[in-house]
């Protein structure tokens, strides 16, 4: 019981620290309401399935090579400039009271599996926390006890994006257009952030190493 505690709180605090993701995740939740904002999230879980597989066999030292992480740097940073730009843009709309939106479920869902799967820094990060994780449990207990863990700490993914979404949907409700509008361009501006992050890694990648 002990150990698949454990498991469950770490799958809450690798979701918890404030990323693209968190970000994300609220402005669809802000604009387009709880669904939308799951849908980001589980886009990202996908891609975090996609990363834990790579790992459990090996493969995930293909994306870290200087190619390909400068790939996933420059990648990274179109999709999250033009997810944050998108936000900004969009954010006056919200104090329009007949404000719909027209996008899709899964546009949310590829969103959020776009910018889990193109981040180095979720590569790293897997391979880095989970990786350690895998080879300690892999000494201690047989197959079916890793995946059973493994699983144990996605559901704890999952709380953490069903509170994120649930947090959106309710200052959605609860918050003026204007304090949605800035909410919004918050988070865009925190993509836009992120993608300069990433822009900036992709240049030192290209030019200065």
């Amino acid at each position: 019981m002990y150990v698949m505690l454990s498991f469950l709180l770490l799958g809450l605090s690798l979701s918890a620290p404030i990323g693209p993701i968190n970000a994300a995740m609220l402005d669809r939740g802000i604009k387009r309401g709880f669904v939308h904002a799951w849908m980001v999230g589980a886009g990202g879980m996908l891609a975090d399935v996609i990363m834990i597989v790579l790992i459990y066999f090996g493969l995930v030292h293909f994306l870290t090579t200087p190619f390909m992480k400068t790939f996933l740097w420059l990648f990274g940073c179109f999709v999250l400039l033009y997810t944050g730009i998108e936000s900004v843009i969009s954010a006056g709309k919200l104090k329009t009271e007949g404000y719909k939106s027209e996008e899709t479920l899964a546009k949310s869902f590829f969103t959020g599996f776009l910018m889990a799967i193109s981040s180095p820094l979720s590569i790293l990060f897997w391979l880095g926390i989970y990786g350690s994780v895998l080879a300690e449990t892999i000494a201690k207990y047989d197959r079916n006890h890793v995946l059973l863990y493994t699983g144990i700490m996605f559901v704890g993914i999952i709380l953490w994006d069903l509170i994120m979404a649930s947090l959106a949907s309710v200052f959605r409700k609860f918050l003026t257009p204007r304090g949605l509008s800035f909410i919004s361009v918050v988070s865009g501006l925190s993509l836009i952030g992120f993608g300069l992050h990433f822009g900036i890694k992709a240049f030192h990648a290209l030019f200065v190493s």
